[in-house]
Formats: structure tokens, C-alpha cells, sequence
């Protein structure tokens, strides 16, 4: 919310996102029961012109820049090898820790997560499933489908159960300035209704 507030592009609206995040770093619990449930935040960001995705390790982050295609988040880190900005401290860090020996090629997700990147796009778990759906529709995603994606139960998206999906949101960004951008929230506690 703050950077769209503060913010009239995406890369300024990842900066001022980026600013927060070492100022104050992240944290709290995120549900209302007396369970304790903490992770960290990635965000899709974007305006009519360009697109970025910002993924979150304590204060460490990663930031790629979306060139095409489609592109999706969920709970997982997702960013690997392509990194167009990160934490001036990213990958000391994960060298100091044992998690990147500092020769291979420095992926993200392999050495700030614990979820085997290979395996990434061929499991069941939603960033998968989203990326599978997405790509069964490239070229031709349309509102609609991206509200019948994030309406799935069986992929996922949709979460019931002990965590439950509470809200969607589908955003139209013409590239024609001239033309208004469109923001579709559902109202309803399940996105399925």
C-alpha cells in the first residue's frame, strides 16, 4: 500500500518497498488465532509499462524484473538465477551461512529456501499449479480467466481448510495511457463466490 502511495512507477514503487523493508525489516504473526505463523513477503508489482517481482528472506531480498510471458508468486520463493537487483549483501551472506560456496552460479530460492529448485515447476504445490494454469492460457489471458484461475480449489490457488484464500485481486493495465486501468476485488470472504 505504501508504494503505491508513494510511488508512480513499479521500479520506485519496489524501491520504496525495498526502503521499508530495511528500515523496519518484516515480521508478526500472520494469523488471528493464537497459533504462531510467520514467513516472509513476495510481492508482484507493476504498472502500464513494466513489471517486477520482489522476494523476501529476513532483511535479504531479490528483485527480477518480469520480460515477458507470464509470471506468478505463492508461497514460495520462486526467483532463482535471474536477479536484477538484490541486497547489497545477498549473496555474503548466504556465503557466510553455507547455503552458495560462492563458485556455481548464485540462485536465490536454492540457497535462501529449503524447496529444491529444479523440482520448482514440475510439483503440486501452488506456485506450480499457477504457473501451469497461467501458461495453458499465454497469449491470451483475458480478466475472466485470470478470475477462473484464481477461483481453482483443485490446483490450490483457492485455498479451503486450515488456511483459506480470503480475497483476489485481477488488475487491467492497458498500455495506452488513454485508456483506464481496471482493479477487480472479490467481496466475498472465498473468491470462488
Amino acid at each position: 500500500r505504501l508504494g503505491l502511495e508513494r510511488a508512480d512507477t513499479a521500479e520506485k514503487a519496489l524501491t520504496v518497498i525495498i526502503d521499508l523493508l530495511e528500515k523496519y525489516g518484516q515480521g508478526g504473526n500472520c494469523t488471528e488465532s493464537q497459533m504462531v505463523f510467520t514467513y516472509h513477503n513476495s510481492f508482484l508489482i507493476a504498472d502500464r509499462k513494466e513489471a517486477w517481482v520482489l522476494e523476501t528472506s529476513g532483511k535479504y531480498w531479490a528483485a527480477e524484473k518480469v520480460e515477458g510471458g507470464v509470471r506468478n508468486i505463492s508461497n514460495q520463493l520462486s526467483i532463482t538465477t535471474k536477479i536484477d537487483r538484490e541486497h547489497p549483501e545477498l549473496k555474503e551472506y548466504a556465503k557466510s551461512k553455507g547455503w552458495w560456496d560462492g563458485e556455481k552460479e548464485f540462485d536465490f530460492a536454492a540457497a535462501y529456501s529449503y524447496v529444491n529448485t529444479a523440482r520448482m515447476t514440475t510439483s503440486r504445490s501452488r506456485y506450480c499449479e499457477g504457473y501451469k494454469l497461467l501458461n495453458k492460457h499465454k497469449g491470451s489471458i483475458t480478466s475472466e480467466i485470470m478470475m477462473e484461475i484464481l477461483r481453482d480449489k483443485e490446483s490450490g490457488i483457492n485455498m479451503e481448510g486450515g488456511f483459506m484464500t480470503t480475497g483476489s485481486m485481477v488488475s487491467v493495465l492497458p498500455q495506452d495511457p488513454n485508456l483506464p486501468c481496471v482493479h477487480f476485488f472479490t467481496g466475498t470472504p472465498d473468491p470462488a463466490r
